[in-house]
């Protein structure tokens, strides 16, 4: 028998079945191939058994052990039936594993998500190297599904229902010690030793759990009254977390607790019907879409990169600044963080220390890492260094003339090869590169604000970059655990110019009389994160303003801001920066009541208008936008587009995207949202867009499937 997916090997009265040798991938996955050699290599060791003494898994492939299932697989289903199918399959394929009368273990180093998870729940031990990079999970829930190989059968059975739950229901990944510690992992020890010590460990007494707190916890989820207390505070904080817009979680709440406890067979029927139904609903099939969107994009030709970042450097040492030098020492590397004094630098390094901190606090790092990182960050006041960096990202004062003069300036302190970039978050690139001797080697770099949480990065394009340059940039953002896209030079480049519009439309709703709490309401009530007031505090009320007279400079007409804004900087209300905007916030940033000021500039006489209206007024502009940015380059393709909005403002991923909503909606229903609110609102805000007209002239979908 000859596999060509795995590795089968006989070692006297041991089975060694390996995964990862033939994969090309940087990922071990297990794909219909796999999965069908692992149940004919079973079967092998079944005939076998009253010959051996064990079977143990391992992978061939340093830092990972199995990434799950391909995705592909679940992006192919088409229907329930085939979906249940599929799933009750695997779970026979795991069955066998956990009724060998051999001991089984699964000798996990790195990654062990999902169907990497579930195979090795099978397994009669778990063994996890120390690693920081061995991470076990199930994020099925992440994909609109949940884990339908028996892991909500076996997950709660081997840490108990509230673990269990906080996993699933998650998607989190837990590392090797918190694994050993909550009894996912039976033991831990060096990655080098795996599979020298496997045969001794298959025959060694399991790790007990002998804490009060931890039988009192188990203890309680095995009572009617602990579970039914269990289950109810899980369906809480789900709905709190979710909104109810994501099914999953739910339907994985009300399978534990209606079938918990019942014989394996009857279960498992229920978990993979659970599978089936879930994989496809609209949900899912958007977040699959979402998958495969942030996977492309975080692929790019090696071949086409010469460009290792070893040391960085950041001009300007205020929030942006010290978060990007965070993000350089996050990423281990040398960063020179410049400013004009010390108490800038001072400023810089506080708010890259706050960064770590808060991993620190969440035992993410220990003490002696974060001391490790924080000197990575050289502060100082002159360009001593900088002839040896890499990458330079000034971070300073959004203004035209100030950056020029720093780039005539920082041009000639570093070496040849150095790229130079800028943050600016509006002002143009092309702008910025006329006044260097090579402005080939410079792009924009915009980053958003946090820097430690927020995932997109923005590589802005101008006339005269190379490629190189931009193939550059978008591995080491890749490289350094972001997700970058590319676009063209423009007005608000892409994001701030798709939200603009968001931001705007709320404005000019408040001038019309509807209330902040229901225009951020509906917002929220449609999946946005926060709503449009809301979001313009966190922005800062000075800088949307900004932004925005930019964009109408830029843009025209159809960007002209409301008046409110004017009003708003006349009584110095600035949001959350200064605890006062449309609403208060504590000196820790919490949000508060609505700001009773505000109230001042705003009509007496309320406008009640309905939820849809409303969401329609505020999204409908964003897709009308985003037709436009389509036309004129800024971006290639929907696909980029929609990453964008999704990592880089939060549209909600269960909708697939703002085009894929688009498209679900109806093209020709967006178009007539556009011709009524130009009639009866404002013909030149809502003026269509060329491409979008023709679009539904030529009855297409921004997605072409």
């Amino acid at each position: 028998m000859s596999f060509n997916k795995i590795t089968y090997e006989r070692k006297e009265e041991l089975v060694y079945i390996g995964f990862g040798k033939y994969e090309t991938k940087s990922l071990t996955t297990l794909c219909v191939q796999t999965l069908e050699e692992l149940d004919q290599a079973l079967d092998k060791i079944r005939n076998e058994e009253k010959d051996l003494k064990g079977l143990i898994f391992f992978s061939h492939k340093p830092d990972v052990f199995l990434a799950g299932v391909d995705v592909n697989i679940i992006g192919s289903l088409t229907s329930e039936a085939e979906a249940m199918e599929g799933a009750a399959s695997g779970q026979k394929i795991f069955n066998k594993i956990e009724d060998l009368k051999i001991p089984s273990v699964a000798l996990v180093d790195g990654f062990c998500l999902g169907g990497g998870l579930e195979l090795s729940l099978a397994c009669s031990r778990i063994i996890v190297s120390d690693s920081s990079k061995t991470k076990l999970g199930l994020p099925e829930v992440m994909l609109g599904v949940l884990p339908g190989f028996g892991g909500t059968y076996r997950l709660p059975r081997k840490v108990g229902l509230p673990n269990a739950l906080d996993m699933i229901l998650t998607g989190k990944q837990v590392r090797a010690k918190k694994a050993y510690k909550m009894g996912l992992a039976d033991f831990m020890m060096p990655r080098e030793r795996l599979l020298e010590l496997a045969p001794t460990y298959l025959f060694k007494s399991k790790k007990k759990d002998e804490s009060f707190s931890g039988m009192a916890v188990n203890f309680a989820g095995e009572t009617f009254i602990g579970k039914k207390l269990i289950f109810q505070k899980a369906r809480d904080s789900v709905l709190e977390k979710s909104k109810g817009f994501y099914p999953a979680p739910l339907k994985i709440i009300d399978v534990l607790e209606r079938y918990y406890g019942r014989r394996r067979e009857d279960y498992l029927l229920q978990e993979a019907k659970a599978f089936g139904e879930l994989s496809q609903t609209t949900q899912s099939k958007n977040l699959v879409h979402i998958f495969f969107l942030q996977d492309n994009a975080k692929k790019f030709d090696k071949d086409k990169v010469d460009l290792n970042v070893t040391e960085g450097a950041v001009l300007g040492a205020g929030t942006m600044g010290g978060g990007i030098a965070w993000y350089f020492a996050s990423n281990d590397i040398t960063c020179y963080m410049k400013d004009l004094n010390e108490n800038a630098l001072v400023l810089g390094l506080k708010q890259a220390s706050n960064n770590f901190q808060s991993a620190l606090k969440r035992k993410r790092m220990t003490r002696d890492d974060f001391e490790r990182k924080m000197r990575h960050i050289i502060p100082t006041t002159s360009y001593r260094g900088f002839k040896g960096v890499d990458l330079v990202i000034e971070a300073i004062v959004e203004n035209m003339d100030i950056k020029k003069s720093v780039f005539k300036e920082v041009e000639k302190q570093v070496g040849p090869k150095t790229i130079l970039t800028s943050n600016t978050s509006s002002l143009s690139v092309n702008e910025m590169a006329s006044v260097l001797e090579m402005p080939e080697r410079f792009a924009g770099l915009h980053f958003f604000n946090p820097v430690n949480k927020m995932p997109l990065v923005e590589i802005i394009r101008h006339d005269k970059v190379d490629q190189k340059t931009i193939d550059n940039l978008y591995a080491f953002v890749v490289n350094t655990k972001k997700t970058p896209i590319v676009v063209k030079d423009g007005p608000g480049f892409l994001v701030n110019r798709i939200l603009a519009p968001y931001l705007n439309e709320a404005s000019y709703l408040l001038e019309q009389g509807v209330a902040i709490e229901d225009i951020d309401q509906a917002a929220l009530d449609f999946g946005m994160p926060m709503g449009p007031c809301h979001l313009m505090d966190e922005v800062g009320l000075d800088v949307s303003h900004k932004v925005g007279k930019i964009l109408y400079e830029g843009l025209g007409e159809r960007m002209k801001p409301s008046g409110l804004s004017e009003k708003i900087l006349d009584l110095e209300l600035l949001g959350k920066k200064n605890q006062k905007g449309f609403y208060v916030y504590d000196s820790r940033g919490k949000k508060g009541e609505i700001n009773s000021k505000i109230y001042s500039i705003l009509p007496n006489a309320k406008m009640k208008m309905d939820t849809q209206t409303l969401q329609m007024r505020l999204i409908v502009p964003m897709i009308n936008e985003a037709a436009y940015c389509l036309e004129a380059g800024i971006v290639d393709s929907p696909e980029v587009l929609d990453i964008a909005m999704i990592f880089g403002i939060g549209f909600p991923p269960f909708r697939g995207g703002l085009l894929k909503y688009a498209d679900d909606h109806g093209v020709d229903r967006i178009i007539g949202h556009i011709e009524k609110f130009a009639s009866e609102v404002d013909a030149n805000r809502y003026k269509m867009a060329p491409f979008l007209k023709k679009m539904g002239e030529e009855k297409k979908r921004f997605y072409n499937k």
